[in-house]
């Protein structure tokens, strides 16, 4: 699993003016902080997480595409700075998928089989009782996508927390995460120094 199969389409937002920011505290004249990356910029946001000290990562907006699985999307929604833009919807749109390109190799071809009898008989048989029947047959292995938006302080503590996780995706996200610009703000000085 690569990253272009769990990240897509990002952006970063506001990534000077926060680091420039990043010095007010500091500063008497605010029109003399510059976007450089400073020592200080550095400690400031490798202090530890929840002191506050880092509170400038706020400001550096990130919007992605961003593909998992239902069991992933269930531990991802402890992050509540992660926040949901849009997503594909089994809601509304589960008897239109194509179940086994939407699984991940890990789900047993049998249980896809299955979830796809059951769409089969809602279609031929569209009622309320027959779609929660393919709903709650869905795998946890099933990908679906949505538009997010975070910052780097929230990827900071996502980075911390799942980076060594058992779900490939996260540890896949956390690569992404690695390769941000100035990702060094976000992982420490041990990461990654990417500038663009």
């Amino acid at each position: 699993m690569g990253v272009s199969e769990v990240i897509s389409n990002y952006k970063v937002y506001g990534l000077e003016d926060s680091i420039k920011a990043s010095k007010y505290p500091m500063s008497v004249d605010i029109s003399k902080c510059t976007h450089e990356i400073t020592d200080t910029t550095k400690r400031l946001a490798g202090c530890v997480t929840g002191t506050g000290h880092d509170n400038f990562l706020n400001g550096i907006v990130v919007q992605f595409d961003l593909t998992f699985t239902i069991k992933a999307w269930t531990e991802a929604q402890r992050y509540h700075f992660l926040d949901f833009v849009s997503s594909q919807s089994t809601m509304h749109r589960i008897a239109k998928f194509d179940i086994g390109k939407q699984c991940i190799e890990y789900v047993r071809p049998e249980l896809i089989a299955v979830v796809e009898e059951q769409v089969a008989y809602y279609n031929a048989n569209p009622t309320a009782e027959n779609y929660l029947r393919v709903l709650y047959n869905v795998p946890v292995g099933f990908r679906l996508t949505a538009r997010m938006t975070t910052n780097y302080r929230q990827l900071k503590t996502i980075y911390q927390q799942r980076k060594n996780h058992r779900l490939p995706e996260w540890r896949v996200f956390c690569q992404w995460i690695s390769e941000l610009p100035h990702s060094y703000l976000i992982i420490g000085e041990e990461g990654n120094h990417a500038e663009n």
